[in-house]
């Protein structure tokens, strides 16, 4: 807080200023005068008689009013240093005696007609001032000369002894008002400080959203100091300009002060009023574009939302179309009601605006090349139906289940759990396998292929893999699994187990439980699932199937070693029947 010198200090600065604008104003010097012409001899004074107000010329203003208008020049005056004359000699009328005022007439010549005072000319009416007025010369004269004596009454009134008193008494008195209203300030914001302090932990607290403080509260206390004292400030910026513009207009010499003053105001003011008033017509035809197209948007919203919960049906449109039918249709809209709107906005036709938006959409178009292919990518797959949300599908080399689908990416969560977001426009350039669009006739049938020795029966080897599948969780009863042989080659014959499911979403598991259960019935029927080319080159060798699935009695039989006569045909046949009579020979 401040000390009572201080402010004492402070109130004798102000009332120094104060004094400083009154002695300003009343030690300001006159204007200076000039003469046109020396006066004629004295004649009776003409009436006054209206005129048109011109409408082009150097106007006359006394005391900011203009009197009348010079449209013409006389000899080497030009317009404006005749209407420059022509104010100063008014203005040193006003200082003259009332007699000199009272004196002013006109005076006829040839070709001019003066108006003076007796003394001195403070105009002459010429034949081309008369052609522009469109008036006779006698009563343009008439006319100015009556103007001429008000405006030099008024002006020396303000000039008296008496008004310049009394004026410099309204500017002390405006002096006390300055200074109590900046006392009042003082303690006002005083009061509204410690008050602000005092709230700090009470009613300022920290804002928060969860755990996270986005502004501390001692950082909000600080805030609120710093716009108490802009805004005194501010106030004690406006009494001391309200001030000086109202002590400037109290005395005659700083009139004009006054009105450049105010008009730094004024006119600003004035601009941005006359553009308002010009913009209401426009604002309401904005107003209802925009209450159309809100109630537009709105009714559009409830039709697809309906179609959505399949309360309106339409033929061809399908349920899952409703919302991104809607999304564009409310983009339309808008970009429809932009530009509509766009031209009535202020300053919407200035080079400037024009400029700046043609800037932008410059940057927009050539950032937003990627962006604009994945929006349209992604409408084009929403409206082929290439898969829906929760749909297992391949796009590429990723398989998994679709979570979301946008405009711009297509996020697929893989059986191991890891999200991956594809491009739109990658997934229309790559081929989609989608093994959850089938329906109750269509279902997605699950393949696995084995190979079997020629030796195994077939009719066997199908029913090995059909009781696989039949006994493999997920795999569907009706319809019945089948099998293909796809091929006879050289060592084996392949056999394709193909079976249906209605849970495509783990088809790894139940693939995993097909293999499992096909290895189990094989094992338990004794046929080995292997190739003939490495059952040819066995000998004495175990079966290759597991242990707990062999006769207890099972041994693996012992090598046998033959002797062969290789010159003749009739060794190798002694050598066979031997081996046949003896297969424990080695």
């Amino acid at each position: 807080m401040s000390s009572p010198k201080c402010a004492v200090a402070r109130c004798r600065w102000i009332a120094v200023f104060g004094l400083m604008v009154s002695g300003f104003v009343l030690a300001a010097p006159a204007s200076g005068q000039q003469k046109e012409a020396t006066p004629p001899a004295t004649a009776p004074p003409a009436a006054p008689a209206p005129t048109a107000a011109p409408v082009s010329g150097s106007p006359v203003i006394v005391n900011g009013k203009t009197l009348f208008v010079i449209q013409e020049g006389y000899f080497a005056f030009t317009a404006d240093a005749r209407a420059t004359a022509i104010e100063a000699r008014i203005e040193n009328l006003s200082r003259l005696p009332q007699s000199r005022i009272a004196a002013i007439r006109t005076y006829d010549e040839e070709s001019t007609t003066a108006i003076a005072d007796g003394t001195q000319v403070i105009m002459t009416i010429t034949e081309k001032d008369a052609q522009a007025a469109k008036r006779s010369r006698t009563e343009l004269a008439a006319d100015y000369a009556q103007r001429i004596r008000v405006a030099a009454e008024a002006l020396r009134k303000q000039y008296s002894l008496k008004t310049l008193v009394i004026a410099a008494l309204w500017a002390l008195l405006a002096t006390g008002v300055l200074l109590g209203l900046l006392k009042l300030f003082s303690m006002a914001f005083k009061a509204l400080n410690r008050g602000i302090k005092s709230w700090h932990g009470k009613y300022i607290r920290s804002i928060r959203i969860q755990k996270l403080e986005l502004l501390p509260a001692a950082r909000i206390t600080a805030l609120l100091l710093l716009l108490s004292r802009l805004l005194r400030a501010a106030l004690v910026l406006v009494a001391l300009y309200l001030y000086i513009s109202v002590t400037f207009s109290l005395f005659p010499w700083t009139q004009g002060y006054t009105n450049i003053l105010m008009g730094y105001v004024t006119y600003p003011l004035n601009r941005v009023s006359e553009a308002f008033l010009s913009f209401v017509p426009n604002l309401f035809f904005i107003a209802v574009i925009l209450l159309v197209a809100y109630y537009v948007t709105k009714a559009v919203r409830f039709l697809f939302e309906a179609v959505e919960k399949e309360s309106i049906t339409i033929p061809g449109f399908y349920r899952d179309w409703a919302r991104p039918t809607y999304k564009i249709a409310r983009f339309l809209i808008c970009a429809f009601t932009l530009v509509i709107v766009f031209p009535y906005l202020p300053g919407s036709k200035s080079p400037a605006f024009q400029g700046v938006s043609i800037f932008f959409g410059l940057l927009l178009s050539l950032g937003s090349s990627s962006a604009v292919s994945n929006v349209v990518a992604g409408t084009v797959l929403t409206y082929t139906r290439a898969f829906q949300l929760g749909d297992r599908v391949k796009i590429g080399e990723t398989i998994g289940d679709v979570i979301e689908k946008t405009l711009l990416v297509t996020r697929v969560r893989t059986i191991k759990n890891v999200d991956i977001s594809i491009p739109n426009s990658m997934v229309l350039g790559s081929h989609i396998v989608n093994y959850s669009s089938g329906d109750d006739a269509h279902r997605l049938i699950l393949h696995t292929s084995v190979t079997i020795g020629y030796d195994a029966p077939w009719r066997v080897v199908h029913q090995l893999l059909l009781d696989a599948a039949l006994g493999t969780e997920n795999i569907l009863k009706d319809p019945k699994p089948f099998i293909y042989q796809t091929s006879l080659d050289d060592f084996y014959v392949s056999y394709q187990l193909n079976a249906f499911t209605d849970v495509p979403a783990v088809m790894a598991r139940t693939y995993s439980d097909l293999h499992q259960n096909i290895q189990d019935k094989f094992n338990e029927a004794g046929v080995e699932i292997t190739s003939p080319h490495f059952r040819s080159m066995r000998d004495g060798n175990a079966m290759a199937i597991p242990e707990t699935y062999l006769p207890k009695n099972y041994e693996a039989p012992p090598f046998r070693v033959l002797p062969v006569n290789e010159g003749t045909k009739e060794g190798t046949k002694e050598g066979r029947k031997k081996k046949d009579s003896d297969p424990s020979a080695e």
